[in-house]
Parts: structure tokens; sequence; C-alpha cells
């Protein structure tokens, strides 16, 4: 996202095994469908938990809503896995030069943190649900594995962890919209265009 990335250059045209720079001017389309694709997904499984956690317990619905809630939780983690294969590969443009110091290292705290908390999150649920013996399906496909033996103590750990997690999310994610909106409204520079398709048709003229 906003991390400095610039590095092709001339070395990748010598090197095939030189990581692919995106454009200093925006994201890939990959990376652009990767993060709105994370960013929806993140508003349903949010507001399929919150739905669930009112439901009556022991009901039909609450069963569906959190088979729901996991599935797109894994969807999550699927993404963000392929999210860092692919900027490990195609690293993104670099962040404007007019950046101070203290701006470009919250960009990078705040874009470090989200992934690891996209990771964890899912992750933590999956080992809630798993170490306390149950096992899902998902969205009702097929049966999801249970990779680890029932473990009552460490279910107990990752349902706190996940309950905690939330609020991770809900503070960086307000830290990274308030920046988005701070630089799209107040110093109007590039920075959240770069994630905009819009801005690379401009680019090429389309």
């Amino acid at each position: 996202m906003d991390d400095a990335g610039d590095g092709a250059g001339a070395c990748g045209a010598t090197n095939s095994a030189a990581p692919v720079t995106a454009g200093a001017g925006g994201y890939s389309p990959v990376a652009q469908a990767l993060h709105w694709l994370v960013v929806g997904l993140a508003i349903m499984v949010v507001s399929l938990g919150l739905a669930a956690g009112s439901a009556p317990h022991n009901s039909a619905t609450r069963a569906d809503l959190l088979l729901v809630h996991r599935s797109v939780g894994l969807t999550i983690l699927l993404l963000m896995v392929l999210r860092v294969l692919w900027r490990w590969r195609h690293p993104p443009p670099p962040l404007p030069p007019s950046l101070a110091r203290v701006e470009a290292a919250l960009a990078h705290l705040t874009h470090l943190g989200l992934y690891l908390i996209f990771i964890l999150m899912p992750l933590a649920g999956y080992l809630a649900s798993a170490a306390a013996g149950h096992t899902g399906t998902f969205f009702g496909v097929f049966e999801i594995p249970r990779l680890v033996p029932v473990n009552e103590r460490l279910s107990q750990w990752a349902i706190a962890l996940h309950l905690v997690g939330q609020y991770v999310v809900y503070l960086l994610v307000a830290l990274h919209v308030a920046g988005a909106l701070y630089h799209a409204v107040i110093r109007r520079d590039e920075v959240l265009g770069r994630m905009l398709w819009h801005h690379r048709s401009a680019r090429f003229g389309s």
C-alpha cells in the first residue's frame, strides 16, 4: 500500500528474479482488487460478528451467522496471504517525497499493523473453534479440517485474542481512513488516488 518500494528500474530488465515494482503513479490492478476485496469482506465479517453476538444462543440464526462469519474470515486470511505474496514480488509505489519522516513512519506502521491483524484475527477465530473441538464448513460447501488437537486453554486464549483484536482492527482502520482522508481533503496529494482505478486510467489516457 503506502510503503516505499521503488527499485525495479534497469535492474528488473536484466534480472528476471528481481521484484516488479508498481509504477510511481499507482498500485497495480491486482493490488487494488485485493485491497478493495479485503475492505468489503472486512465490513461484512464485522457486521456478521456483531449480528451473531446479538442472536439468541443455540439458535439456528446464530449458527448460520457464525458459519458465514468464519467462512468470510478464512477468505480474508487467504486474500491476505495472496497480498503478501503479491507485494513481495510487486513492491508498492513510493510515498510522495513531500511526506515528513514521521508521516511516512506512521503510514508504514499502520500498514504493517493492518496486515498482521487481518492475518491473526482469522487464525485466532479458527483456533478458538478448532481447539474447542468444533467442526465447521466453508460456506456449507466442504468441511474445514481441524488441524489442532482439542485444547480448552488454547481455545480460551484464542477467543480472548479474537475479542481484543477487534478493537485493534477498529483503531488501525480508523487511523488508515483518517490518513487517507487527510491526504485527499487537506493535503490534496496522490496518496489515496494511487489505490483508485481512475488514477491509473488517467495516467494511460483512458
